[in-house]
């Protein structure tokens, strides 16, 4: 496929996990110390060999279900931009908990190539309450604002489960046929935890032609046993300092990731 997944080998999108954001409980009071671990994390991912990077407003807790505040969104505007100036490979948003309007217009305003959709079709029962998909809505808001951005949905998003008998090869099939995503993602049960290679079994084999990613509890030890059966992954906490997620994004471990995905 285009864009982002153009290329013949696996993708390594690393994330840059913001401090908390004004208007959050544990909002620190000084937006250019969010600008400055930002553009760090985002510099480790890129030095380290990943081949692109998602913002995301990881440090706002407790996240609403809706549109998040008007604050939210100027401040992550506010870092993007800085982050898309010192990048040279393609950078995304993902609007925690779901809104894919807020990233397709920072997308637009910091020349972002894609976003990450918790919540993209069906309806999922999160710690936020209930969360409905508006792929209606985000396909189109997308033919407005940024055509060319690429939309990575979550199928059984973490921090979830899914309502009534909605089994994962169908979720699947809905997000990428109806849908119209560009590419799915697989997780486990939460950040951090390891993906059930199950899951990620079943959701290649009822889309067999689908561009699949990881999208939690990637390491050095385990990304081998998924490579046949995915595309990249999209990590965060195994990359961090000791592999915590709340420190800076360590290079080294960045390298030695990104070897092991990009192996042949």
């Amino acid at each position: 496929m285009a864009g982002l997944f153009a290329r013949d080998k696996k993708i390594l999108i690393g994330v840059v996990h913001l401090l908390p954001l004004p208007g959050s409980p544990r909002w620190g009071g000084r937006i250019q110390r969010v600008i400055e671990r930002a553009t760090r994390d985002a510099d480790a991912y890129q030095r380290g060999g990943a081949d692109a990077v998602i913002i995301e407003n990881f440090g706002d807790l407790p996240f609403t279900k809706g549109s998040v505040a008007p604050e939210t969104v100027a401040a992550m505007a506010a870092v993007g931009h800085e982050v898309r100036k010192v990048l040279k490979i393609p950078i995304g948003f993902n609007v925690l908990r779901n809104d894919a309007h807020a990233a397709l217009a920072l997308c637009a305003a910091c020349r972002g190539d894609f976003i990450r959709v918790n919540v993209h079709v069906g309806a999922m029962l999160t710690d936020q309450g209930l969360i409905e998909g508006d792929a209606y809505g985000t396909l189109r808001l997308r033919e407005q604002l940024a055509p060319d951005v690429q939309i990575l949905a979550d199928v059984h998003v973490k921090h979830a489960v899914a309502l009534g008998e909605w089994r994962l090869e169908n979720a699947a099939r809905d997000t990428l046929e109806r849908g119209l995503a560009d590419a799915l993602i697989v997780s486990g049960e939460g950040t951090g935890w390891t993906t059930d290679i199950d899951d990620v079994k079943r959701v290649r084999e009822s889309c067999p032609k689908a561009t699949i990613l990881l999208g939690s509890g990637v390491s050095v030890e385990n990304i081998r046993s998924f490579l046949p059966h995915v595309n990249g992954a999209i990590v965060g906490t195994s990359l961090k300092a000791g592999g915590k997620v709340d420190n800076p994004v360590d290079t080294k471990r960045v390298q030695t990731l990104g070897t092991a995905l990009h192996a042949r």
